[in-house]
């Protein structure tokens, strides 16, 4: 599968933002789907998953309570909404599509590239 992330944009701290990762294929529906990002000089980490249907959800502390992973699997989509934008989540964000065993964090098997998301103060 294929993953293209878009949305990102400069804006400023308080504002919303949301983030598209488009699929391809028709086995979009059946991938666990995560956001990472990666800030300038760090390293990647995790922000959100959602599993397939019914989509249960995970986030990082860092973002919980201001992001919200959706997904709408008719249009091989994923989404970011994220709100009260901080300048620590200036980032490139990225999207990938995996799997999931009971019990274990996803595996990941593809990503897509980047968008970034600047948050000015």
């Amino acid at each position: 599968v294929q993953l293209q992330a878009s949305g990102g944009g400069l804006v400023q701290a308080g504002d919303s933002l949301r983030l598209s990762c488009a699929g391809s294929g028709r086995t979009f529906s059946s991938y666990t789907m995560g956001w990472f990002r990666q800030a300038p000089g760090k390293e990647r980490e995790f922000v959100a998953y959602i599993t397939r249907s019914p989509g249960s959800t995970y986030y990082a502390d860092s973002v919980k309570g201001r992001f919200t992973i959706s997904r709408d699997n008719a249009k091989n989509t994923v989404y970011l909404q994220m709100n009260s934008l901080k300048p620590e989540d200036t980032a490139v964000y990225s999207c990938a599509a995996g799997s999931i065993s009971r019990g274990s964090s996803p595996t990941y098997h593809y990503w897509g590239q980047g968008t970034l998301v600047t948050v000015s103060s």
